[in-house]
């Protein structure tokens, strides 16, 4: 029962709930990258370059064997374009990760830098305080 206390006490700090929570948003995130790559910047591109789809960018590295109208040995191909694609992913969202952070970076430098509430002044020595009422005195007499 200890170790599920222990476990309990790690998973519910603060740390862990939000670096939890990061994961599954960055997972959505990487999600709607990869979409936005394949589905909207990739296939103009393939236009411009003469019509072609990333996806089916391939090197067949050695042909399928089919027998009697199946496939007994699916091809081996190396499939750049797919890698061409994942590239461009990771390179969006790098650029948006480096964005995010560039910017809590500098929201963080100006909270740094706004001027502190002026401190109160300090507290008169007892030096201070008896010549103060050794003044005051004189001024009475």
């Amino acid at each position: 029962m200890k170790l599920f206390d222990e476990f309990k006490e790690f998973a519910m700090r603060g740390n862990v709930v939000d670096m939890a929570v990061g994961i599954i948003i960055g997972g959505a995130f990487g999600k709607i990258i990869s979409s936005l790559v394949a589905d909207v910047i990739m296939p103009p591109i393939g236009l411009l370059l003469g019509g072609i789809d990333f996806k089916d960018m391939m090197f067949t590295m050695k042909e399928a064997i089919i027998e009697g109208g199946e496939v007994v040995t699916p091809a081996v191909t190396l499939n750049y374009g797919m890698f061409i694609q994942n590239v461009v992913d990771f390179l969006i969202i790098a650029f948006a990760i480096f964005m995010a952070i560039k910017g809590m970076n500098s929201l963080k430098r100006k909270k740094e830098e706004e001027p502190a509430a002026p401190e109160a002044p300090p507290a008169p020595t007892k030096d201070q305080e008896l010549l103060s009422e050794i003044r005051d005195l004189l001024k009475n007499k």
